[in-house]
């Protein structure tokens, strides 16, 4: 049965509350630049997520942990340049928030009024419980973020799906019920099986977007250059690839290579 879509000139962190409600999933994808949030924004994608995944296709870490708190405002003020219907939400970096509730506040704050985004993603449950509580009761939006934490890559020991025992299933149950009491918009579940995500999703009023935990959410997430097939070699079974930009730009840039070298390019009409 289709759902009538409620048409939002701007997308806040109510009217994902609200599109759960009316039953309408929610759309979210990545940027780091101005020019790709243009095209993500124009194509009316509800939530753009400057994500710390920025760390691995922008500057090619192998995880996302070397990524600044400069280095994530630098990419969030790009992003925000070219966003005019869209929720923009920031990744708070790793060691930036943890801890320390005073630094997870300054962290926040930072990222808030340097980069102008509408709200702030952290990982993890009732570990940053005092963290989170800091920074919403400035005012701040935060989104949650459970099941495979990339910023604890090290702890886990690699990236394969999360909770599928009873014991961290339940605990996984408790922090996002927690993060829904604290005061959170929504939630990302990262690579957990989807019966799982369906039990949650269930269970909260609030929106939870999946990345790799079935379609049974309220959302999906996808990083572009995953989506756009610019990262190759990455193939995880929650991936639909919907071009192979890889290919097609390299099939490009190729030709341009050939046409400088052959003198084909400019030709008489594209000079002055």
């Amino acid at each position: 049965m289709s759902i009538a879509k409620k048409e939002y000139k701007r997308v806040t962190v109510k009217s994902l509350v609200e599109m759960k409600q009316n039953g309408e999933k929610i759309s979210m994808l990545t940027a780091y630049d101005y020019s790709m949030a243009l095209i993500v924004d124009t194509a009316n994608v509800d939530v753009i997520l400057v994500g710390d995944s920025a760390s691995n296709v922008m500057a090619g870490h192998e995880t996302t942990l070397p990524i600044t708190l400069d280095h994530m405002i630098y990419h969030a003020s790009s992003v925000i340049r070219a966003v005019k219907r869209a929720l923009v939400v920031v990744d708070i970096p790793f060691g930036s928030y943890q801890s320390d509730p005073k630094e997870a506040l300054r962290s926040a704050i930072r990222i808030m009024k340097e980069s102008g985004a509408h709200a702030v993603k952290v990982e993890g449950g009732i570990e940053i419980k005092e963290s989170v509580k800091r920074i919403l009761n400035a005012g701040i939006p935060v989104m949650g973020h459970l099941g495979l934490t990339p910023q604890a890559i090290y702890k886990f020991g690699s990236y394969s799906v999360r909770a599928k025992e009873k014991e961290e299933a339940e605990k996984l149950i408790e922090d996002a019920l927690l993060l829904e009491k604290l005061g959170c918009f929504a939630i990302v579940l990262e690579k957990i099986p989807a019966e799982l995500t369906k039990k949650i999703s269930e269970k909260l009023s609030i929106p939870t977007i999946s990345i790799g935990g079935g379609r049974d959410a309220d959302g999906q997430v996808l990083v572009i250059h995953d989506l756009l097939g610019m990262t190759h070699e990455f193939n995880p079974r929650f991936l639909r690839r919907y071009m192979n930009l890889y290919e097609d730009m390299g099939n490009a840039i190729s030709q341009y290579v050939k046409d400088v070298k052959s003198m084909d390019f400019p030709s008489k009409e594209e000079q002055y």
